[in-house]
């Protein structure tokens, strides 16, 4: 079956599962800002709604349109903005 994770006090919540090439989660976030950790390389889609991120060794945010993607290496932190409920897909590969 599918496993579900909630962070952040329920601000952000996903559901696992495994996508035709690699392991993925699919999710949702409220308006706010969150910082995310990696285990693995993340590859992170806005699927709907407003994202920006900071990543890691940037000074300055990006904004992702709906269907956008950005890649963070394994072991890493990056920052999270919402300001509207947003949907995303990631996937993740081993580095």
């Amino acid at each position: 079956m599918f496993n579900t994770n909630h962070y952040f006090d329920g601000q952000v919540a996903s559901i696992a599962f495994q996508s035709a090439d690699l392991p993925a989660t699919v999710g949702v976030m409220a308006i706010g800002e969150f910082v995310f950790a990696t285990s693995q390389r993340e590859y992170m889609t806005l699927i709907s709604g407003d994202m920006q991120v900071l990543l890691p060794g940037a000074e300055e945010w990006y904004q992702l349109a709906a269907g956008e993607s950005f890649i963070v290496e394994a072991n890493q932190s990056f920052e999270v903005r919402t300001t509207v409920e947003s949907a995303y897909l990631c996937k993740y590969e081993d580095a």
